[in-house]
């Protein structure tokens, strides 16, 4: 798919971190861009600075999507392109030591049940909802009607200690790509998804300051090159998803060769 001003995207999560990075690499594109986040405050001072649409939305509930999308499509027209980089999630052991009981505790169904909501449910309902706007616009070159990239993560394949619900979570998206993109094929919309390791992202960033030491050690982990990962190399991969059509139902890791210790 060519990246033009005639392509509409949406990204969620784009008011910061890799939804950041990707909303700023559509739009250098050339791509109509709508971002969806739940912080006003920067979602709107993004959409101002790169010139994009700014959509308030909350991934956990489905009316606040659809707004989201009929906002979006208002603006900038039916989109081809979606990117879903926000999350919700809890972290924890599956049982772990109470220090306030001096027993055992487990990880809630209650907080399970929230994470896979915020990254599966969450990845179909933003993958179908588009899809099936998609499916309204006229093909391109190859029949192709749309590209859905999703964001899964290296914990998909080597989830740590407290990522129980994470990396399941973010396993199940990558079980999404194949029989969703072999829904969508006479559709002709591609999904996949990408699996980063250790970005600089805000999250990671504090602690360059907070703990130099582990800072280093993080950078360290990562076998080549020994850095976390740049944002707009996300975005990059981005951009080379959407354009090169021949990329579907793949799960592709952007990690540097790292793997991910228990601990």
């Amino acid at each position: 798919m060519q990246i033009d001003s005639t392509v509409s995207a949406v990204v969620t999560g784009g008011a910061s971190g890799l939804g950041l990075a990707s909303a700023k690499a559509l739009r250098a594109a050339g791509a109509k861009v709508a971002i969806f986040d739940l912080n006003a405050d920067a979602g709107r001072a993004t959409g101002e600075e790169i010139g994009a649409t700014f959509c308030e939305v909350d991934i956990l509930s489905e009316e606040s999507v659809v707004k989201g999308f009929e906002q979006a499509r208002a603006a900038n027209g039916q989109e081809r392109v979606l990117v879903h980089c926000a999350v919700a999630t809890k972290g924890g052991k599956t049982v772990s030591f109470d220090k306030a009981t001096g027993g055992f505790k487990r990880f809630s169904s209650e907080d399970y049940e929230f994470s896979i909501k915020g990254i599966l449910v969450a990845s179909y309902r933003l993958a179908s909802l588009s899809a099936l706007g998609m499916a309204t616009l006229e093909p391109l070159e190859d029949g192709e009607r749309g590209s859905i990239i999703l964001t899964s993560s290296a914990a998909a394949q080597d989830g740590q200690v407290g990522q129980i619900a994470y990396g399941s979570g973010k396993a199940g998206v990558n079980g999404l790509v194949l029989p969703m993109a072999r829904d969508l094929m006479d559709l002709g919309i591609r999904v996949n998804s990408v699996m980063p390791g250790i970005f600089a992202t805000p999250p990671m960033l504090r602690f360059k300051d907070m703990n130099p030491a582990m800072w280093d050690g993080l950078n360290q982990s990562v076998p080549f090159p020994k850095r976390l990962g740049k944002p707009e190399e996300f975005g990059s991969l981005v951009l080379e998803l959407v354009r090169n059509t021949y990329f579907n139902a793949q799960a592709l890791r952007l990690d540097g060769a790292i793997r991910m210790p228990p601990r």
